[in-house]
């Protein structure tokens, strides 16, 4: 294991996700650690250090691609979170979820925003 990239995930997935990403790679340890290191090493050790765009434009990115992929309700759960711990407004997240409306269609963007509503709730409680 590339110790280095492993820490240099581990930070940035903690500074993108919070605790939401360390739930994530926690629920992973009985069952496939593998995965969790994946997740540290490549897609925040490696994609998300990339320098050419921000950590908003990426979760963004995340966002919309999570949303036409469909089916992926949890790891919206933790990148809508992701989005608000990075600086993106809830109204921003929604608009997000608006735009794919032409290409994805209500019924992803209805299960998203359904999401969007829980982790808002959650984060109001929180508060």
């Amino acid at each position: 294991m590339d110790n280095k990239r492993y820490q240099n995930g581990l930070a940035r997935l903690a500074e993108v996700d919070g605790q939401a990403g360390e739930h994530v790679i926690q629920s992973l340890q009985h069952v496939a650690p593998d995965l969790g290191r994946y997740i540290i090493e490549f897609a925040f050790g490696d994609i998300y250090r990339r320098p050419l765009l921000t950590l908003e434009e990426r979760e963004v990115i995340t966002l919309s691609s999570l949303l036409t992929a469909g089916g992926c309700e949890a790891q919206l759960d933790v990148h809508i979170q992701a989005a608000l711990n990075v600086g993106i407004s809830r109204e921003k997240v929604i608009e997000v979820f608006m735009q794919c409306i032409p290409y994805t269609g209500f019924p992803r963007v209805l299960n998203a925003v359904h999401v969007a509503k829980q982790v808002f709730a959650r984060q109001a409680a929180e508060a």
